[in-house]
């Protein structure tokens, strides 16, 4: 496959949306009863574009952008530290909210690391699969049923490592993002299936991976 401005464009948007959330993520939000991080708003949408890129293109490019997103954010935290033990001009008086807003706990950036991969290879290979029993019908089955897929064990990942063994860690919290997560997948379906409509339409082309290789390490093929 030739890649296209198009796929350029949905790729950038979902490396866009991986690195907004690690910016916002710090920020604790309230929605009623629930107490989220404010990146909740955001990272659903990098499994929405997820989709699209599997659903059109396929298993093998939606695996390159996943990595692609993976080594965007790991040069996003590095430089971040870079900026944060720089030494501070004298007369700047920022440092502290540099550090409390921006600084990432090791442990944390693991946690997100691993939710992340793990996450959104499962939510892609369990939407290819679901295509091909499918036939390609009920789109919104795939979308949803892979979400529900990637983002709970995303959730899982993330929360366990990053908060089991200390306070904060309740295990509500697993079922409540999960739950968030999806609720917005599941919100989203209309624009969902417009963009891979206009897509498929636009591109002349409806993937699907019959003989692909779901080696999530096989970038190369």
């Amino acid at each position: 496959m030739n890649v296209s401005h198009r796929f350029v464009i949905i790729a950038a948007i979902f490396v866009t949306c991986l690195i907004t959330a690690n910016i916002i993520a710090v920020k604790v939000i309230s929605l009623g009863p629930f107490v989220l991080p404010a990146a909740i708003i955001i990272f659903p949408l990098s499994y929405i574009f997820g989709d699209i890129l599997t659903e059109v293109y396929g298993y093998r490019w939606a695996r390159k952008v996943i990595w692609l997103g993976f080594v965007c954010n790991l040069i996003f935290v590095i430089f971040i530290w870079v900026g944060q033990v720089l030494p501070p001009a004298s007369f700047w008086e920022g440092q502290e909210a540099y550090v409390r807003i921006l600084g990432y706990a090791p442990r944390l950036l693991i946690a997100s690391f691993c939710g992340y991969l793990v996450g959104e290879f499962a939510n892609s290979f369990v939407l290819a699969k679901m295509k091909i029993k499918t036939k390609g019908r009920w789109l919104w089955s795939r979308t949803i049923g892979s979400t529900i897929v990637g983002q709970g064990l995303d959730t899982l990942v993330f929360i366990t490592l990053a908060f089991i063994g200390t306070p904060s860690f309740v295990v509500m919290m697993i079922l409540y993002h999960w739950l968030a997560k999806t609720g917005i997948e599941v919100i989203a379906t209309p624009f969902t299936y417009a963009v891979v409509n206009f897509l498929k339409k636009k591109e002349a082309i409806d993937t699907y991976d019959y003989q692909t290789n779901f080696n999530p390490f096989l970038v190369s093929d």
